[in-house]
């Protein structure tokens, strides 16, 4: 298994909106196409207040580009993911990683 993490730092006070995304659309789509997260957090202390971390679950790279492609295109995200901007953009930058675990990781 191997994890995707990903960093996004929203525009000022636009956390809200950003989470507000995710429990009512996201989280949706990615059950529906079988994406399983890890873990979410936001940045108590750190460079910016305004970054949300999550960690994604893959079987393999194959199966993230796949799947991510997927959800990129999905009929419902494209959508739901344009009307969460119609009061303007959200995300300032994103950064993905994939990450895969060492021997004594207890994530794996």
């Amino acid at each position: 298994m191997i994890h995707e993490m990903r960093v996004y730092t929203c525009l000022p006070n636009q956390m809200p909106r950003l989470l507000h995304r995710f429990e009512t659309l996201t989280f949706g789509i990615w059950h529906r196409l079988g994406i399983r997260h890890a873990g979410f957090w936001t940045t108590v202390l750190g460079p910016s207040s305004n970054d949300l971390t999550y960690l994604l679950e893959w079987d393999s790279l194959a199966q993230r580009e796949q799947k991510w492609a997927v959800f990129q295109a999905d009929p419902e995200w494209v959508a739901g993911k344009a009307a969460s901007e119609e009061a303007g953009p959200i995300l300032l930058n994103v950064a993905a990683s994939i990450l895969k675990p060492v021997s004594f990781a207890a994530l794996r």
